[in-house]
């Protein structure tokens, strides 16, 4: 078992050499290079820190410090399905802090954090452009608008079967 983890932690950090080496020349590269680990990879590991700030012969804690300032970046896996809430004044003016909490509720997790089962991931943002529609929210990729407690439950529901 601590061979397996040892070689997926040795392949994941020559993914993330190769993804910085392949992008360090780009203007101001961290934040670019930041976003394809996550895309590529899921999440921004502890074990990347390191790799990126020898690629790019940066401090670990600055690193670090974009890593942890910046909340689009996630430092564990993601669950199967994120549920992103809009805080925007616009939504808030119509529901979306109710909505939020009562998603917190029920998921029984905070925002930028996942279900214990691994299901669902939540985030607040700060505008989904459905100002209209508020509240907003978007699950995986599809948006929703003027999103109730009850239909946020059926929502969830959906993609938690």
């Amino acid at each position: 078992m601590t061979t397996d983890v040892t070689q997926l932690a040795a392949v994941r950090v020559e993914r993330v050499r190769e993804i910085a080496t392949a992008r360090r020349h780009l203007r101001g590269p961290l934040i670019p290079i930041l976003h394809a680990v996550q895309e590529d990879l899921g999440h921004i590991d502890e074990v990347d820190v390191p790799v990126l700030a020898d690629v790019l012969n940066l401090a670990v804690a600055e690193v670090h410090g974009v890593v942890t300032f910046y909340r689009d970046f996630r430092r564990a896996p993601a669950g199967r399905a994120t549920v992103r809430i809009c805080q925007a004044e616009a939504c808030q003016a119509v529901g979306a802090e109710e909505l939020g909490a009562h998603a917190k509720r029920r998921l029984g997790v905070g925002y930028g954090e996942t279900t214990t089962d691994g299901a669902v991931t939540l985030d607040e943002v700060f505008c989904l452009g459905n100002c209209a529609l508020g509240p907003a929210v978007q699950i995986g990729e599809r948006l929703h608008g003027r999103v109730s407690p009850a239909r946020f439950d059926a929502l969830l529901a959906e993609v938690t079967r």
